[in-house]
Parts: C-alpha cells; structure tokens; sequence
C-alpha cells in the first residue's frame, strides 16, 4: 500500500493499493461510518427499449459513508454506503458500492484515526526484508529482494554455456551457484521464504541439485514467461507471491497466539472471551488485544461493531497494542477456539 497524501487533522489519507494483501489491511482499516472517496463506476439506467431498461456503467467520482465491508474471496474488497458527494444525476442518499481492487486510488476520511488504524497503515506500507526472489534459467539468474511496492536487485549471474555436448556439466556448475548465492542471502537476512521462479522446467532442475534441506523448505516454485527484470514484475502478480506475502504476516501473527495460549497454560498473563478481556481492558492490565477478523465481522453483520469499536479505542488509550489476527490459517482458528478475543496482559489479574 502506497500512501499519496495524508491529512490527519482533516482525517483524510489517500492510498494506492498495491497487492492483494494490501486488500486484507484495508478491510481492517476502513471501518463503519468512516468516508471512502474516489474514482468508481456506476451503473446509469437512462431508458427503456422494447420493454428492457438501457444501462451503462458510468466512471464517476463519489464519496460514501461506509455501512458495509465486504473482502471477497476472489481479489477485491466491495465497501457499500449512502452517498454523500457525487455528480448532480445520482441522488445523494442513494446507495453505491466501492469496488476496491490492486491498483485503486481511494481516500478515506475519519472523525479520528486511532493509534492501531495508523500502525495497521505503517504495517501494510512497510518494506519486506525476508522474502528472496530468484529467476533463473540454463545462463542466468536475478535476485531480488521483495518489497510491498516492488523489488530491489540484489545480483545477476551468467553461465557458461557452450557446446551442447558440455552442456549438463555446465548446467549443474551453474546451478550450484545459485545455491551458493541463495545460501549466502539467505545467512545475510534470514528469509521467511524464497520465490524460486523460471520458464519451462529449469526450477525443478535446480530443486533436484539442491541438497540442503532447510532452504529447500523455505523455497517456494512459481512459472515465469523470461529470465529479466520484466519477470520480476510478473511475478510479483502471482498467486505464489501472494502466497509469500501471508506467509510473512501469518509467522507475526502465529508468534502472538502462541505467546497467548502459552500465558494461558501457566495461568499467567493473560485473557480470553469477550467478558473476561472487556475486565482486562477495564483494569489498564492489556498489553497486546488480539481480535480474528472473523470475531469482527460476525459483529459487524450483527451491527454489534460498536462494542468491539469501544474496546479496541479503550486499549489504544492505555497504550496496548492492537493485533488483528487472520482467522485463514492454524493460530487464527485456535483464537477463534477461544471465542476470538484474547489479550496478552502486563500483569496478572486476581478476580
């Protein structure tokens, strides 16, 4: 996520969406009640033709006030509301839907942004520093290091190819230096995994050489149309990269969760379930809340946000962190076990 423009005594921050997991960041960002504006498509009926209303959908500019969130399990996020700005031939009060995809441009607009709003914000702009990608071939390879928005190279390498009757040999040398080159990367930042991307079927050549074990497991395979820098581009669009992406948020959040269930074990620092974390909050005793976006969103659809809202405002007062875990993966599921609110305390409460 790319922030263009931000305003925080108006309230306003304009973002450019980048990747689909920028997608997952903003449905937790926007919430009920705040205003979204920019760029959409609206569907004009401007008559009818042998008893069938003529239609076409419209670029406009509006602005909303939020009354549905909606992340889709097919790469966009769909934020419905009433209108409250638009062109004189769409009545204000009528109701529009955002379709939010990568590439977008929105502006949102709140009374006031939080302190977990605003770290939520750093979180989805920041750079990646664990995730490698490499293309590679017979006679070259790219690395790169993955950033929220785009790459860096860190080095190329060229084989040797000559005659065809030396040609395996020369393969497998080169191979072993690319091994060599992700090792010594990989020592260098600790990746939480490798993109291993090539045409036809080079990766699994290289897959086969490889020998070691703990990097073969941090590797994961994608498809590329060339070996060059426009390929990186390509990849970053891949749902293997997605992929990566999650795998880097799910480790953060999968460390939290345990932490929990571990304080939970010794009977120490820590709270779950809805009433015994609104005592803990109470008491100034929170230090990290962690809430499921499926627990919010099954407050939402009750319109009971509101009480999960004041909660979480509460703990931002007191300086307690706020982390908002995926109910997608293992740890997330084991929250929602627990009723999908836990907190980890700064102290033990005696009741």
């Amino acid at each position: 996520m790319k922030v263009i423009f931000s305003n925080l005594k108006r309230g306003e921050v304009k973002l450019r969406i980048e990747n689909l997991d920028d997608l997952w960041y903003l449905s937790h960002i926007i919430e009920l009640n705040d205003f979204v504006k920019g760029k959409t498509l609206r569907k004009i009926i401007f008559g009818e033709k042998e008893g069938k209303r003529t239609s076409i959908r419209k670029p406009i500019f509006a602005k909303i006030k939020v009354e549905k969130i909606d992340m889709s399990e097919f790469s966009n996020l769909r934020i419905s509301g009433v209108v409250a700005e638009a062109p004189e031939d769409i009545p204000k009060g009528s109701y529009h839907t955002f379709n939010i995809e990568e590439n977008s441009i929105i502006t949102i607009i709140k009374e006031k942004w939080q302190r977990y709003h605003l770290d939520k914000l750093k979180e989805s702009t920041k750079p990646i520093s664990n995730i490698l990608i490499c293309v590679m071939d017979r006679e070259e390879s790219i690395f790169a290091l993955l950033k929220r928005s785009g790459y860096t190279v860190l080095s190329r390498l060229k084989g040797n190819v000559i005659k065809k009757v030396f040609e395996e040999k020369i393969k497998g040398n080169f191979y072993s230096e690319i091994i060599n080159k992700m090792k010594e990367y990989d020592n260098r930042y600790s990746f939480q995994s490798i993109i291993l991307a090539s045409p036809s079927f080079w990766k699994e050549d290289l897959m086969k050489e490889l020998k070691d074990n703990e990097l073969k497991d941090k590797i994961i395979l994608a498809t590329c149309s060339s070996v060059d820098e426009s390929s990186i581009s390509e990849i970053l669009k891949r749902q293997e990269t997605q992929f990566a992406l999650k795998q880097d948020r799910i480790a953060k959040e999968t460390n939290l969760v345990e932490e929990l269930l571990l304080n939970i074990k010794k009977d120490d620092k820590a709270a779950y379930g809805i009433k015994e974390v609104e005592l803990a909050i109470n008491s100034g005793a929170v230090d990290k809340l962690l809430l499921t976006d499926n627990f919010i969103r099954k407050h939402r659809d009750k319109s009971e946000y509101y009480l999960i809202d004041e909660l979480m405002k509460k703990t931002d007062q007191m300086k307690g962190e706020i982390m908002i875990i995926s109910s997608e993966h293992d740890a997330g599921k084991k929250l929602d076990g627990l009723g999908g609110i836990g907190a980890i305390l700064r102290y033990k409460l005696r009741y």
